[in-house]
């Protein structure tokens, strides 16, 4: 929902059902890096309810516009960070693999040159 942009569209309020912290810090920081935004912050009206309030205030751009932008690229850093840890997740499994192979084969030389009495 959207409130208060009818009269200029460079300011609004946004509130935002079944959203806590998460989103509204995440976004306010978002919307505080763009230079098109002279403020922004946001509100969990009560603990219990879950909403959020964004206000958000531009030096001209509509703030519709700018929140979806922002919106945009939290969903393209949430991508990025998954694709990012899901890479590293598998280099870890290489890893681990070609790790536990190498210890398998260092036992098994071990065992085939003999035992402790033929030494």
């Amino acid at each position: 929902m959207e409130i208060g942009s009818e009269v200029d569209p460079s300011s609004a309020t946004f509130s935002l059902t079944d959203e806590d912290h998460t989103l509204g810090n995440s976004l306010r920081y978002i919307l505080n890096k763009d230079p098109r935004v002279s403020f922004c912050g946001y509100s969990v009206p009560h603990p219990s309810e879950a909403r959020v309030n964004i206000r958000v205030q531009t030096t001209g751009a509509p703030a519709r516009d700018v929140l979806k932008d922002a919106l945009h690229d939290l969903m393209a850093i949430g991508e990025h960070v998954r694709a990012t840890f899901e890479r590293a997740l598998e280099q870890h499994k290489v890893t681990r693999s070609m790790n536990e192979m190498s210890m398998r084969s260092g036992l098994t030389s071990q065992h085939t040159s003999g035992s402790v009495r033929d030494q």
